[in-house]
């Protein structure tokens, strides 16, 4: 019988990542998300997914010295964001210039493509506000460059570890959307540029990652925590969906809501954001948690990864608007990994379909 999205179709064998949803577990090449964020950066977990990939032996160490090459080779594609692409939505402006990267298989394609949004989007939200952009500094790490260029000042430590937090949580999670898209067009041989087009293409739709943003302007709404319970009651009594709660693969919570909200603690304990919107976004919670399971009480509803990640990007002063952005920048190691995994022991992908329409007249 066919399901509708796919839903329990098995559709690829990976060494990757895998989600458990009934157990709510997360593990990325043998290694749980718990611990991975707690000893990694971005680089390492780059490390880790790519690794046996490509013909270059791969570490940490490499990676963060390649990435820092290639931001700096890449920001002269800057000067090409005109008007019109600046006009854009932050992730579209930064597909557009993703394109500029040429196709190809090789290692030296991985880095530039993983390089490339991170230089994008900082760039971009620059210009889009009327100020120069900041040229990258290859001594840095990738999360520490990307905050410098977008805010114009050395992050903290906790600033740093706070995104590294980030992009290694989001780094890969299964064939989700946008990383089948990947490996579809790796399928046809395309290459790695072109899967990471239509991967950061299936992201941008709001049913994919586009949902971080919309949680900042439910706190916004509610305003203090004492208002969290009536307010969420209107929103349930209206049938707006509450943003950040439920996940269509997790039947508990999300492993990754955890992650961040740990990675969180450091930048509002430090004085580095406002304390008080954590302690509205815990009562939003408990609220939220509470009303779901009196009003849904058969729907297994509980916080997911962009509940928290509002408020880390937000403390961290990317804006609403470029939050699907900043996904792709952690995302586009877990897509070219399953690109490479898909080229090298896959074939063509193309499943059947059954036809339900009309059939001709008899003669």
């Amino acid at each position: 019988m066919m399901k509708s999205g796919l839903e329990d179709v098995i559709a690829a064998e990976t060494k990757l990542s895998d989600v458990d949803g009934a157990a709510g577990r997360l593990i990325i090449r043998g290694v749980s998300l718990d611990d991975l964020v707690a000893t990694s950066r971005f680089e390492d977990v780059a490390a880790l997914l790519l690794d046996g990939l490509f013909d270059e032996h791969i570490d940490a160490a490499s990676i963060r010295k390649q990435l820092g090459m290639a931001r700096a080779a890449l920001f002269a594609h800057v000067e090409t964001a005109d008007a019109a692409l600046l006009a854009l939505p932050p992730v579209d402006a930064v597909r557009a210039l993703l394109a500029r990267v040429a196709d190809g298989e090789d290692f030296a394609t991985a880095i530039r493509l993983m390089a490339a949004p991170a230089v994008f989007l900082p760039a971009v939200l620059r210009l889009q506000k009327g100020e120069a952009p900041i040229r990258p500094d290859a001594s840095l790490s990738q999360s520490a460059d990307i905050l410098r260029m977008l805010t114009g000042r050395v992050p903290t430590a906790e600033q740093t570890a706070g995104l590294d937090a980030y992009l290694v949580t989001i780094s890969d999670h299964g064939l989700n959307a946008s990383t089948f898209a990947s490996r579809v067009i790796a399928s046809t041989h395309a290459g790695l540029t072109s899967s990471v087009l239509a991967a950061i293409s299936a992201l941008k739709g709001p049913l994919h990652g586009g949902a971080p943003g919309p949680v900042l302007d439910m706190l916004d709404g509610v305003g203090k925590p004492e208002n969290a319970r009536a307010w969420l009651s209107q929103a349930l009594d209206h049938g707006e969906r509450l943003m950040g709660f439920g996940h269509r693969i997790y039947r508990v919570r999300d492993p990754r809501a955890d992650a961040l909200k740990t990675a969180l603690k450091p930048i509002f304990a430090s004085g580095q954001a406002d304390a008080g919107r954590i302690a509205l976004a815990e009562a939003i919670e408990a609220a939220a948690l509470a009303l779901l399971k009196e009003r849904k009480p058969d729907r297994p509803l509980d916080v997911n990864v962009e509940y928290y990640t509002a408020l880390l990007l937000d403390a961290l002063g990317f804006p609403r608007n470029s939050f699907t952005g900043v996904f792709a920048i952690g995302r586009t190691v877990g897509w070219i990994a399953h690109a490479r995994e898909q080229t090298l022991d896959g074939r063509l992908i193309r499943p059947q379909s059954r036809y339900v329409g009309p059939l001709p007249n008899a003669a």
